[in-house]
């Protein structure tokens, strides 16, 4: 599937999903004079679906490649956090949703590092380079694939 805005990508909306959820977790009186907990929280969450945008947004698979890295070391930045608050006596009432929290932050980066895996096999450099000629070549090699693995599915017959 292609996407043509970063607010259609799946793992964007996930991020933007655990930046919203770890935003209403902060608002626990738990966090009442740990203000810069609560704010590295909520910046490493948002700098997740804000590097994923970026990163789209910039037109060359390398760069989109740095931005997603960024994103992801976000989503380990917010995992480790929250197995902080898992540790700390303070947050025993909010167990629960910490543990759901990680969860959906483990999901967001496994899809980060399937998608830049992906990414890497690409011979693409990205939109600012997709000329009509290379789209025209890249769809021929497509086509040629296709019709190669055709090829092999079709019994050879001996004689």
């Amino acid at each position: 599937m292609k996407y043509n805005r970063f607010e259609e990508l799946p793992v964007w909306r996930a991020g933007i999903k655990l930046a919203e959820r770890i935003f209403r977790l902060v608002d626990d009186r738990s966090f009442n004079g740990r203000g810069d907990l609560r704010n590295q929280l909520q910046r490493a969450a948002v700098s997740i679906s804000n590097n994923i945008a970026e990163g789209f947004e910039r037109g060359t698979t390398q760069e989109l490649l740095t931005f997603l890295y960024i994103a992801r070391g976000s989503a380990g930045e917010v995992r480790s956090m929250l197995i902080l608050l898992e540790r700390l006596p303070y947050f025993q009432h909010l167990k629960s949703e910490i543990s759901n929290l990680k969860s959906l932050a483990e999901s967001i980066s496994r899809q980060i590092r399937a998608w830049a895996d992906s990414l890497q096999d690409s011979d693409i450099k990205g939109q600012r380079y997709l000329s009509e000629r290379v789209r025209q070549e890249h769809e021929q090699k497509r086509r040629a694939a296709a019709f190669l693995a055709e090829l092999d599915r079709i019994p050879s017959q001996s004689t």
